[in-house]
């Protein structure tokens, strides 16, 4: 609405001072993302090119208002008036964002070290949790979305790692509508991913 887009302008200034631009360092000034452990991760699908529908791979140094716009869409929430076709367009673009944030080296696959690595960001925290017991982690995780994604697979074939189409496929049925929005409190628009 025309209100949330005056909020997001507000906090476009407060972030980059009154500049035309934010750069990724503005984002520290967030307390929701201080102590989150994939910040980097979040901050980096801001300037993501993917994201900003500007490119198929690389980070753009920063991003004026209409970029932000263009993020902060990936977060808003659900209207009830959608119909299905919409609705389906609006999970899939969401969905999008979240692979991009996986898919660290732009080729479109999610492979079992990428996802190692998002795993080992997510519990940087836990000082209980071993590498090898993360390394099984994101097997166990790679094994399961292969048997969605390719139930019959013959004795020679490996799965390389998660597509797109695969994504989607592991994400059927979650429901990533109402996790993934932007929540206005107090005139400040902070985006939420879960």
């Amino acid at each position: 609405t025309s209100e949330q887009i005056e909020q997001l302008h507000r906090r476009f200034k407060q972030l980059s001072h009154n500049r035309k631009t934010i750069r990724k360092e503005d984002f520290d000034t967030i307390p929701d993302l201080e102590f989150n452990p994939i910040r980097a991760r979040i901050v980096h699908a801001f300037f993501d090119k993917r994201n900003l529908r500007k490119a198929p791979a690389g980070l753009a140094e920063e991003i004026n208002f209409e970029d932000f716009l263009t993020i902060m869409s990936y977060f808003r929430p659900i209207e009830m008036d959608m119909d299905e076709e919409r609705l389906e367009s609006f999970r899939k673009e969401k969905l999008k964002f979240l692979f991009h944030m996986y898919d660290a080296d732009y080729d479109g696959i999610i492979t079992l070290q990428e996802y190692k690595d998002v795993l080992d960001e997510l519990m940087s925290g836990n000082p209980h949790l071993e590498k090898e017991s993360l390394r099984a982690i994101a097997e166990g995780a790679m094994l399961e979305a292969a048997s969605v994604c390719m139930p019959r697979t013959g004795p020679d074939e490996v799965y390389e790692g998660i597509t797109f189409e695969d994504f989607l496929k592991v994400w059927k049925g979650i429901d990533i509508e109402t996790k993934m929005h932007v929540r206005f409190l107090t005139m400040e628009a902070i985006a939420h991913c879960y």
